[in-house]
């Protein structure tokens, strides 16, 4: 009997992943409370229940609340981990250099810290570096506008 999705039990695909103690102890609360409501006989409770303690995998923990509701306790998808990338900080640095270029005070002090920055991404795996090189280039067009209009006037 093929399980579908949307009853307690588990989207095709996932009933060969293995079970956790937390996922058995979590099928024998929902018997538990299919025989409190009414749902199975003491002794389907007792069975089931020893089914679902030597449970291996998924596919086997829902097919033993595959006629239940799935009732307070919600469905028995598996809880995977994350499995995307943890995300890498941002380098503070490369942040400042742009700030500093986009206020002309002093353009040169955005080209150094965006130089800096770079080293830093590069050395520590840190995320920013489009921000160190828009900090450097800013920075550098800004000075260069300094130098010739200060060299004109």
């Amino acid at each position: 009997m093929p399980l579908e999705p949307g009853h307690g039990m588990l989207p095709s695909g996932y009933d060969h992943i293995r079970a956790s103690t937390a996922d058995r102890e979590r099928v024998v609360d929902v018997l538990k409370a299919a025989f409190t409501e009414g749902r199975l006989t003491q002794e389907e409770c007792g069975e089931r229940a020893g089914q679902a303690l030597s449970a291996r995998t998924y596919g086997e923990l829902a097919a033993l609340t595959a006629d239940l509701p799935a009732g307070p306790l919600g469905s028995l998808v598996p809880q995977l981990p994350d499995s995307s990338p943890p995300r890498r900080p941002m380098n503070k640095l490369a942040v400042a250099s742009l700030v500093i270029a986009l206020m002309p005070v002093i353009p040169m002090l955005a080209v150094f810290t965006g130089l800096i920055a770079h080293g830093q991404i590069q050395e520590r795996g840190e995320r920013g570096a489009a921000l160190a090189t828009a900090g450097i280039v800013i920075g550098g067009f800004v000075s260069l506008l300094f130098v010739f209009y200060g060299l004109r006037g």
